[in-house]
């Protein structure tokens, strides 16, 4: 039997709904780390690309380590992955879920045109930028069971760096965090972490978002 409680955090009383955090970063700046300390456990829905693309390399005997050899049998299974991720955030948009974008940030516009459709529907976006230096990104990078060219890692990284103000006049100060994650900032994560995680779990104030809620709380009432 459900309790009132249980009742209250669930489906439209859940406090994280209509939050959509996106997470940016260069490859091998540790995301996935800083997602679970951040957002693990606040109900957000992980949208993440690499998680089923992973998958399909390891079922079709590719190599995690991404030669250039293996590109034209890779990308389709990049194609499908992105696909099935797709799928799986309109899922969670039909609901009005709360979700953790994850993705590298290094593609401006369309990161940002995600964020504009969410926000139309009523969604709150933020971003938490993981900032490494080049020479960190690289050392995770070849460390990492699935990793890219050295050279594609340095490209990505000056193309996140360089879009790092445009996301901060996009997000605005009040929703864009920035946690600097080279190793050696314990105590300073410390308290990114629990100064993100009050600002995600905020309630929700968007009017959209609002009069969807009020009307999805008279069909439970009808019902």
């Amino acid at each position: 039997m459900i309790t009132y409680d249980q009742f209250l955090k669930e489906g439209v009383y859940d406090l994280n709904i209509f939050k959509a955090v996106f997470m940016a970063g260069g490859p091998g700046s540790g995301k996935t780390h800083i997602a679970d300390r951040t957002a693990g456990g606040l109900g957000l829905k992980a949208i993440n690309q690499d998680d089923p693309f992973e998958i399909y390399l390891k079922k079709a005997g590719l190599s995690l380590k991404m030669p250039d050899s293996e590109t034209a049998e890779r990308d389709p299974l990049r194609a499908r992955a992105k696909r099935v991720t797709v799928k799986k955030q309109a899922a969670a948009v039909d609901g009005r879920l709360g979700l953790l974008i994850d993705g590298t940030g290094h593609k401006y516009d369309e990161l940002t045109n995600r964020a504009a459709l969410l926000l139309q529907l009523g969604y709150e976006v933020s971003m938490i930028f993981v900032n490494t230096s080049l020479e960190v990104s690289l050392y995770r990078n070849e460390k990492r069971p699935r990793s890219v060219q050295p050279k594609l890692v340095k490209k990505s990284w000056q193309d996140v760096q360089n879009n790092m103000g445009k996301f901060q006049n996009y997000f605005g100060a009040a929703n864009f965090f920035i946690v600097d994650n080279n190793g050696f900032e314990e105590d300073r994560l410390d308290i990114s972490t629990k100064f993100i995680r009050r600002a995600i779990s905020k309630p929700v104030k968007n009017i959209i978002a609002q009069a969807w809620i009020a009307n999805e709380m008279k069909k439970k009432r009808r019902t």
